[in-house]
This record gives structure tokens, C-alpha cells and sequence, in this order.
């Protein structure tokens, strides 16, 4: 398996995975949709996703990171804002190998690091204490939603 950064050429890799992302979240399936907003996503360099090829050229996961940016340490910080393993190939460290790849990405970039935000019942979150994230204790997130 190698992970690698996905590009426009690699929309038909990429669709049924957002796709099926989608669904896991309970989101109706639309692949037209969703190739729709890969491509903005691409077209505008609004994200990087780093997308996971097993060994027979198939898309077995992704990530998707968004920059942001804090001005208080004025450096650059990523939002780890998918991450998505086909439920085929889980339980073989793909989560695992897309998580760190973005943690390279981040020292590469000499950004602050990266942030993500989970449900509180995701299992992930074993993953992302394993990996050496840290669980938020000294803010709080608000959301506004229109």
C-alpha cells in the first residue's frame, strides 16, 4: 500500500471514497455531487488530500486537510477534516499510515500542526491518542450553523 497526494487524475480513485464517507455519516449517496466538489476543491487549492493505493491500483482510504491559520503563533495549521478507510481494508493500519503521512506533510510545511474534530463515541479516537494527539481540555469549540 502507499499513500500519495491526490491530484484531478486520481477524481475517479477519490469519488466512491468521499462517497462512501458520505454514507458513513449518514449523508444520501451522490457521486456526481461529490465529484463536483473534489474538483472545486482542486481547482480553488482549497485542500490536500493524501490518498491511500493498495497494490492492485485501488483506493483503499483518504484525508483531507484544510489549512487554516493562527495569528497568535503565526504559523500556518492544518484541520484534519476526513479521514475515511473503506470498511474492506480496516483493521489493516491504513488510518494509521493516512494520519501520519499527514503529520510529515505538517512538519514539511513547517506549519504549527494539524487539529481535528470527532464525535465523542468515534472509536478513532483510540487511534488519535495512539498516534499522540492530544484531547482539548483548555478550550472550548463553539459552532454556528445557519
Amino acid at each position: 500500500m502507499k499513500v500519495i497526494r491526490a491530484t484531478k487524475e486520481h477524481l475517479s480513485i477519490l469519488v466512491p471514497l468521499l462517497d462512501g464517507y458520505r454514507v458513513f455519516y449518514k449523508q444520501p449517496s451522490d457521486t456526481v455531487a461529490g465529484k463536483e466538489f473534489l474538483e472545486q476543491r482542486f481547482d480553488h487549492n482549497d485542500s490536500v488530500i493524501f490518498l491511500a493505493i493498495n497494490s492492485n491500483d485501488q483506493g483503499v482510504g483518504f484525508t483531507q486537510l484544510y489549512p487554516s491559520f493562527s495569528t497568535v503563533s503565526m504559523q500556518r495549521v492544518y484541520i484534519l477534516n476526513d479521514l475515511f478507510v473503506h470498511a474492506d481494508h480496516r483493521g489493516q493500519g491504513i488510518g494509521e499510515r493516512l494520519m501520519e503521512h499527514a503529520k510529515e506533510f505538517a512538519r514539511s510545511t513547517q506549519s504549527k500542526g494539524l487539529t481535528l474534530e470527532t464525535a465523542i463515541d468515534n472509536p478513532a479516537q483510540h487511534l488519535y491518542e495512539r498516534l499522540g494527539w492530544v484531547k482539548d481540555s483548555e478550550v472550548f469549540h463553539y459552532t454556528w450553523k445557519v
